[in-house]
């Protein structure tokens, strides 16, 4: 009888798993495997509609760094109105009295390098000698200035721009001083602007206003070997100046060798000289020329049209000649944007 009861006793029949991430509190499993994917889609939605919430929080604070970057340059370009009763030069050019055979724009000093002394570090300026020029007759930089040259200045770079160095001989810088607006085929002489060769415009010589008249802006740092022709990154270069459109549209010359903003003690359009003959964040490509052959006055003048342009959406930040800074859309009319960089226009624009 035994056998037969044990014959008759029923196996219990296994249970399929259920697939379980954790257990309960009495031992209940936690959750499915469907529902944890439910929960890692609704991450990966929230994170999808966060993540540029994020980005664009920072870029926010990265254009706020920058702009405050040229208010600090304005306060130091007032404090140099103060000593010498004129804002910088945009660049220095005169006979070097050691060299008789020096060009004279191989003076070359920047309206940055002249503010140097203003500024809270005060590195650069002990290391440079102003009095020297930039490069000898050999196209080389001065001895003397070799070490000032190098040093690389954070108030001279945008954060939206990244950190990297462009040659290993300069600093480089994404802020420039407003030339004009691109009168005389992109000269750099006597234009209608603040910031030219061998200016010195006083408050009082700003006749449009000094809210009105711009005196700095930003630009997009180059590259090395660049090749793409990113306008917003490399410029046209020809072998001749004044510039014009015709050349400049024409030419497929793209200079790879002397990115944008390399130098920041250099003033040049392809380093810390801008002009409004373009406008900001222009689809035109930047062109730059200059004169190989004159007397030592002239040789080696460098012209151009380059324009103030930016990594941050939709604009500029421009620094103005009253201290004030403005975000300048990059869909400015080009009169208004014109009528902004000179000093006795007798326009009244709005920056907005």
């Amino acid at each position: 009888m035994g056998k037969g009861l044990a014959s008759q006793v029923l196996l219990p029949v296994p249970r399929r798993p259920r697939l379980c991430f954790g257990i309960g509190v009495h031992g209940h499993p936690g959750f499915s495997l469907v529902e944890m994917l439910v929960v890692i889609a609704v991450v990966g939605v929230l994170i999808a509609l966060l993540l540029p919430a994020v980005q664009s929080a920072r870029e926010s604070a990265r254009r706020i760094a920058c702009a405050n970057n040229l208010r600090q340059l304005g306060i130091a370009a007032h404090n140099h109105h103060s000593a010498h009763r004129y804002f910088p030069s945009g660049a220095i050019a005169k006979a070097d009295p050691a060299d008789a055979t020096t060009p004279w724009t191989f003076y070359r000093w920047s309206a940055l390098a002249a503010l140097s002394p203003y500024l809270e570090n005060t590195a650069a300026h002990n290391a440079l000698d102003l009095k020297v020029p930039l490069y000898n007759s050999s196209l080389q930089i001065s001895p003397v200035n070799k070490a000032g040259a190098k040093i690389e200045v954070g108030l001279f770079r945008c954060p939206s721009d990244g950190s990297r160095r462009l040659r290993e001989a300069f600093g480089p810088s994404n802020y420039a001083a407003c030339t004009g607006s691109g009168i005389g085929g992109g000269t750099p002489n006597n234009t209608d602007g603040v910031c030219y060769v061998n200016s010195q415009v006083s408050l009082e010589s700003i006749r449009d206003g000094i809210s009105q008249t711009a005196l700095m802006s930003e630009s997009t740092l180059g590259v090395i070997g660049g090749t793409t022709h990113d306008v917003q990154r490399e410029y046209k270069s020809l072998l001749t100046a004044p510039v014009t459109e015709a050349q400049c549209n024409s030419s497929a010359i793209w200079n790879l060798s002397d990115p944008r903003g390399f130098a920041w003690v250099n003033g040049e359009y392809r380093s810390a000289l801008y002009n409004h003959y373009y406008p900001p964040n222009s689809r035109t490509p930047d062109c730059i020329g200059v004169t190989i052959a004159g007397t030592p006055q002239t040789r080696y003048t460098p012209y151009g049209w380059r324009t103030a342009r930016s990594l941050h959406p939709g604009g500029v930040n421009l620094l103005l000649a009253d201290g004030g800074l403005r975000f300048i859309s990059s869909d400015i009319e080009p009169s208004a944007w014109k009528a902004l960089a000179t000093i006795r226009g007798a326009e009244m624009v709005s920056a907005e």
